[in-house]
């Protein structure tokens, strides 16, 4: 099966799109939640998700929308974001984010937004982080976003609750064989990008043969851009995208 995992479309339509024409056909999308937040197409995006033969999950900003998180915990420019998000959306697209789940098994492949312990909120950022979260899930490979910087971690197959041999894997735009050990993979940003690189980014996977790609891919930046200047949304939300960051 030809899968595309992909994260924090963040309400960036033009992105989102880009994507959609980049992998071709697929046999699923995946999604690992925040579909909405900072951006200026909260609805086009939900809808053109749903479109989709796709599974989703919860993000923070997907829970901050609909009133779940206490937009206290955000920073004030992105609790304005939340505020202008929640003002714009349907009682269809509210309906939809109430349902998301926030954690999916797809046979041997875990979703989570943040973690699979913390699904939310945590971030897994360093060798440390990913070494206890090997325990929070028991298939071969857990997918993550949240963090919008493509990461990844191996352990060895021995399903250890506290793996020894964790190590970071190289972020590559090769072939990629996930072969006998766990993963823990962060597949990046599609709406806003934080690695100094504006391009999308999502995972293409072939279950089948147990391999998987990372894509990045341009997509016109000024149109999200100049939707969100329309929108009166924060102007470090739209400078930032061209800087990736």
């Amino acid at each position: 099966m030809r899968v595309a995992v992909i994260s924090d479309v963040h309400a960036n339509l033009a992105a989102f799109e880009a994507v959609i024409a980049d992998w071709g056909a697929v046999d699923a999308v995946w999604h690992l939640g925040d579909i909405v937040g900072y951006g200026p197409d909260p609805v086009e995006c939900i809808d053109r998700l749903r479109s989709l033969p796709s599974v989703s999950i919860a993000g923070n900003h997907d829970w901050a929308a609909i009133g779940r998180i206490d937009t206290a915990t955000f920073n004030p420019v992105a609790a304005a974001a939340v505020y202008w998000t929640a003002s714009h959306l349907t009682p269809d697209a509210i309906a939809y984010l109430e349902g998301l789940p926030c954690v999916v098994q797809e046979g041997d492949f875990t979703l989570a937004h943040g973690s699979p312990r913390d699904p939310i909120w945590e971030y897994v950022l360093d060798i440390q982080a990913a070494r206890e979260n090997f325990a929070a899930f028991s298939g071969s490979v857990c997918f993550i976003g949240h963090s919008h910087v493509p990461l990844a971690f191996s352990a060895g197959p021995s399903g250890a609750a506290m793996p020894s041999d964790v190590r970071s894997e190289p972020v590559t735009y090769g072939e990629v064989a996930l072969g006998e050990r766990r993963h823990l993979i962060n597949v990046g940003s599609v709406g806003q990008p934080r690695d100094l690189d504006p391009a999308a980014r999502y995972v293409l996977l072939d279950t089948d043969r147990r391999v998987y790609w990372r894509r990045r891919v341009e997509y016109p930046i000024t149109r999200t851009q100049q939707r969100m200047r329309d929108a009166g949304l924060p102007s470090v939300l739209w400078r930032r995208l061209e800087l990736g960051r």
